[in-house]
């Protein structure tokens, strides 16, 4: 790798650029919104409002660096439509969705309704523009047909999915796959001029997530009130990164359809490195240590609906041919997420705090 020049986000490129951020009111989607309004990006978002309280939109302001903020529903088009004509974004990253596996197994229709139709609802939006260059559609490393194996899944093989989710975010790859090769080939480019890539990654973990059902966020619950987590799956193993992470991944990978085209479209997998591929329990347990006071776990007997055991993402594609590789490992995302929580407990300029671990990132 000495050899090797790692690619980096480029503020100067974004400076100035029209981005459409669907999902912005999320957790992934308030650190994209930060970081693209800090290089100078004129960011559009367009969401559903924040689903819990405290999130991290409100904590960090996240309203008052963006252009505009629609609060309303990747499933209704003529509003999406309308809302990117106003906008005229030369970029657009899709990040909105439904995204927690228990959830879809109560919630099926809704859950395939905004991954799968959102995202065709997405698609036909820029489809309907002439201004749209690169758009990122970002899914998920659920989207695979997972067999439970040890080795990474490539961007090649099959999309599957067990629970509605997961397959919700297969079938959203299918759609992208199918609107690329019927609206925005390669083949015709330069008459479309619309780069489109897909985006996998691991479980994103880091500072201001509070969301439900989420393993650091219901741990933070649990010990900042002196009480045990109850954990579903402890050896369960996943691709945990910090959100920086996928997020400096697909903003790489616009730089570059932006710039070079229909070159780099196509699915891309954004995860960490093979070794932090690690169980529930071992990420808890550094978790634990790093909190020192009032932390602990227990494992939950009852029966559970089924989540994969075992899931690895091979990002060989992303390092040989868009040169980014992961900066901070497992230990290291789970320092900066405690830190975050501390400083939000002491009542710290979160805004400013978030910004500073964005520099820090980007200087790693």
């Amino acid at each position: 790798m000495s050899n090797v020049t790692v690619a980096s986000v480029a503020p100067d490129f974004w400076s100035g650029k029209r981005v459409f951020l669907t999902g912005h009111t999320g957790f992934k989607g308030g650190w994209l919104s930060l970081w693209l309004s800090s290089m100078g990006a004129k960011v559009t978002g367009y969401a559903l409002a924040p689903n819990t309280s405290p999130n991290f939109f409100d904590e960090v302001q996240i309203d008052g660096v963006l252009e505009k903020s629609y609060i309303d529903d990747i499933r209704d088009l003529e509003k999406l439509q309308n809302a990117m004509a106003d906008a005229r974004p030369e970029i657009l990253i899709h990040m909105a969705a439904q995204p927690l596996v228990r959830y879809s197994y109560v919630n099926p229709v809704e859950t395939y309704a905004t991954n799968v139709m959102g995202t065709v609802n997405v698609l036909e939006s820029i489809r309907s523009l002439n201004c749209v260059r690169a758009a990122v559609i970002v899914t998920t490393d659920k989207c695979y047909e997972n067999r439970e194996r040890v080795a990474g899944y490539r961007e090649d093989e099959p999309m599957g999915g067990y629970d509605p989710y997961s397959s919700s975010k297969g079938c959203a790859e299918l759609v992208t796959s199918a609107y690329r090769q019927s609206y925005f080939s390669p083949e015709k480019f330069n008459h479309h001029r619309v780069a489109v890539a897909s985006a996998r990654a691991g479980n994103v973990i880091g500072g201001g997530d509070w969301s439900e059902d989420r393993l650091i966020p219901d741990a933070i619950k649990a010990f900042e009130i002196n009480q045990a987590l109850i954990i579903r799956n402890p050896l369960a193993t996943r691709p945990w990164q910090h959100v920086l992470e996928p997020l400096s991944g697909y903003l790489i990978l616009a730089q570059a359809l932006y710039q070079e085209g229909a070159k780099f479209d196509g699915g891309w997998n954004f995860g960490p490195r093979d070794e932090d591929a690690r169980s529930v329990s071992e990420v808890i347990n550094l978790l634990v240590e790093k909190w020192k006071s009032g932390a602990s776990w227990e494992q939950d007997k009852r029966e559970q609906p089924h989540e994969a055991h075992s899931l690895r993402l091979d990002c060989s594609k992303a390092r040989n041919q868009l040169n980014w590789i992961p900066k901070w490992n497992l230990e290291q995302a789970i320092e900066k997420i405690t830190q975050w929580h501390n400083a939000h407990y002491q009542k710290f300029n979160m805004h400013d705090f978030s910004l500073q671990q964005i520099a820090d990132y980007q200087n790693t």
